[in-house]
């Protein structure tokens, strides 16, 4: 069909994440091979359209980045236009302003016909006012945390699984040596899908998810079945960082309170680490991969999702769609309303099969349902491995 499409703005935003680059690629390629469009590089997400800094890229400019991780436009997890911090007050605190219109005139200033935006749910809830103000945005979805509603998946994921699974695997190895307990904290907010899905590809004894509040006492009963004799006599427990006992709350790090999005989660590994080891009596250590999750080259997995998702936005594009975010559902790629995704979370259901799955072999959860083997056929019981 007919369209008016001639030059359109790129940007990554939110935290950075494997496979950024792959999308910038497949995006400027797709548009300038196949469409002869002009496509223009927003530096350091909506930052870049807040203070007009835009530059052009080149399929050129594209080239030789599919390996690479990270992003070649920078990111911003601050700059939301509706809520942007312009200054900090030293007896009030910080100002917030909407510089909604900064963005559309920047936006219109370079005569962008649409903008590609790069992220997760809180980049395409920083996108929403500037699609109701009438600027086409064309989301992809971008978060290692695998939580961006009408998606079942998001490039970044696989890789942050694989880095965080490398690592467990790793523990095991002086787990086992030590006859210790391992504790190991991974990325994803208040989604436990990094968790979940490392955890299981790992063979983790114990996963905590911020779906399913957990017991210390359920969860150090697990810990001692394993450690008895007769047991492996180690654990590896896997938490997500917005794990949390019940009854209680999420461990924050920190607060940033000039940023959108302030609490910064942290250190639910360290202290579930020294309740196993106060209770038990057994030796535990923690580690909190923290950002390695994030670093790094994409894996083939990501690279060619985040090929389909740039290729689907320009093609969604030119066929005339507007304010419309690129989705896997089943397998085939398709489109939802931006808005219907922005500012919400895709969240782990409890009956999800992996944990069905991860219980039947005899993972723990911490929430009561500590696994027991069940009676053989001699009726004797199973050695848990």
């Amino acid at each position: 069909m007919p369209h008016t499409i001639k030059r359109i703005g790129v940007l990554t935003g939110g935290g950075d994440c494997p496979g950024l680059n792959a999308v910038i690629r497949a995006v400027t390629k797709t548009a300038i091979w196949k469409h002869g469009l002009e496509v223009m590089g927003i530096e350091d997400g909506f930052q870049g359209l807040i203070e007009d800094r835009v530059r052009p890229l080149s399929s050129r400019d594209a080239s030789g980045i599919l390996t690479r991780g990270g992003t070649i436009l920078g990111s911003s997890n601050r700059a939301n236009p509706r809520r942007y911090c312009v200054r900090v007050d030293p007896k009030t605190g910080p100002v917030w302003e909407d510089v909604t219109k900064n963005c559309v005139d920047t936006a219109r200033r370079h005569e962008l016909d649409a903008i590609i935006v790069i992220g997760g749910d809180g980049t395409m809830a920083s996108a929403a006012p500037l699609v109701e103000a009438g600027i086409n945005i064309i989301g992809v979805p971008k978060t290692i945390d695998n939580d961006l509603v009408g998606t079942e998946i998001t490039f970044g994921f696989l890789t942050a699984v694989n880095t965080a699974t490398e690592a467990l695997d790793r523990l095991h190895s002086t787990a086992d040596s030590h006859h210790r307990v391992m504790v190991c904290e991974v990325m994803g907010r208040n989604a436990g899908w990094i968790a979940l899905t490392a955890g299981v590809a790992s063979g983790s004894d114990i996963i905590l998810l911020p779906e399913i509040p957990f017991s210390m006492e359920h969860l150090c009963e697990n810990v001692e079945f394993r450690m008895r004799k007769g047991g492996p006599e180690f654990a590896i427990v896997v938490a997500a960082e917005g794990a949390r006992p019940r009854d209680g709350e999420r461990v924050v790090d920190r607060i940033d309170p000039t940023s959108p999005d302030p609490i910064r989660l942290g250190g639910i590994g360290r202290w579930v680490a020294d309740e196993i080891a106060k209770r038990t009596g057994v030796e535990t250590r923690s580690s909190a991969l923290g950002h390695i999750q994030r670093g790094g080259a994409p894996i083939p997995a990501d690279r060619i999702l985040a090929t389909h998702f740039g290729y689907h936005a320009i093609k969604i594009l030119m066929e005339g769609k507007r304010g419309r975010m690129v989705v896997r559902q089943g397998n085939v790629f398709a489109d939802v309303d931006l808005l219907f995704a922005a500012g919400k979370q895709r969240l782990v259901p409890i009956d999800h099969p992996l944990i069905e799955a991860a219980r039947a072999i005899g993972t723990g959860f911490g929430d009561g349902r500590t696994p027991e083997p069940a009676p053989s056929a001699e009726g004797t019981a199973s050695v848990v491995v």
